[in-house]
């Protein structure tokens, strides 16, 4: 099939990179010429516009975006309608909020534009191993355009998965539970380096990978890791979130579902950007009056 890719970021040229091995022909544009010229020379169709993108590519066109949530998916959309025509299909595989995507997808509809989204987990690995896809939208849509899913996913890797936002609801989730998987981790190793043995951190991981309970993609990700930098010494334990770790607690809230682990997984990550926290300092001088507890001068 034909379409454009929008985005060559990490994700987006890795997923370009693996739609032309399997036979696709992508038309690809990105802010950066670089990032246009790199996917250009791996066999993608360079374009230098958004217009121009759209006027290469044969109706129904087909556009994926993979770029920032918010405003920008907004913007792009909004340009692309400028060489759309009725029938192309616009997809969202950035981690957009899946309300802003029931929103486009009712837009859109309007101009007799389709849209899906999808929620697409695999980082940087997706390229070699394959990326698993998260659809929503129109069924008869997804099934246009499925020969794309099936060449970026692995065997089994994808799926559709509900009306519009559905798939980026399911993304959302999925990267609320990888939050407290890596939290979970990330505590058991803290205490195996806090105590009083030496253990070889890395070669627990690599035990830990072979047979037992709690082997997973994320403790092989641990222990290569690990391999590198034993002591983790040259990272500093400062932890971002992308938003979506945010927006299912939010769910969670909504629905009056109980999801402590995920919800302190998040704090944690808001903890870890904190060199000094206000709140420690008042556990620390509540210690001290009712418990005569040492405190540590600045």
């Amino acid at each position: 099939m034909q379409l454009g890719m929008i985005g060559l970021g990490r994700m987006g040229a890795g997923m370009t990179q693996r739609l032309l091995g399997g036979g696709h022909q992508v038309v690809v544009y990105d802010r950066s010429p670089d990032a246009i010229k790199a996917s250009a020379a791996k066999g993608a169709v360079a374009s230098t516009s958004l217009e121009d993108l759209g006027q290469k590519l044969k109706a129904p066109r087909i556009f994926w975006l993979m770029i920032p949530a918010g405003a920008p998916v907004d913007d792009t959309i909004q340009r692309l309608q400028g060489s759309a025509s009725p029938g192309d299909v616009i997809i969202d595989g950035g981690n957009s909020n899946y309300r802003d995507s029931v929103r486009r997808a009712e837009d859109l509809r309007t101009k007799q534009l389709e849209f899906l989204d999808a929620g697409v987990s695999g980082g940087v690995w997706g390229l070699k191993v394959g990326f698993c896809l998260m659809v929503g939208g129109s069924e008869a849509v997804f099934k246009q355009v499925e020969p794309i899913f099936k060449t970026l996913a692995p065997a089994n890797g994808y799926a559709y998965v509900g009306p519009s936002g559905a798939g980026h609801y399911s993304k959302m989730i999925h990267n609320g539970i990888e939050y407290g998987m890596m939290e979970a981790y990330a505590e058991g190793f803290e205490i195996l380096n806090a105590s009083p043995y030496r253990f070889d951190l890395h070669g627990l991981a690599t035990l830990w990978n072979q047979g037992s309970v709690i082997r997973s993609w994320l403790l092989e990700l641990a222990e290569a890791a690990l391999e590198k930098d034993p002591g983790l010494s040259q990272i500093r334990g400062y932890v971002e979130d992308s938003g979506e770790g945010r927006w299912t607690v939010e769910e969670a809230i909504e629905h009056g579902v109980p999801a402590p682990v995920l919800g302190l997984s998040l704090f944690t990550r808001f903890r870890s950007r904190q060199d000094d926290s206000f709140a420690g300092k008042m556990v620390a001088a509540l210690r001290n009056e009712f418990g005569g507890h040492a405190v540590k001068p600045e």
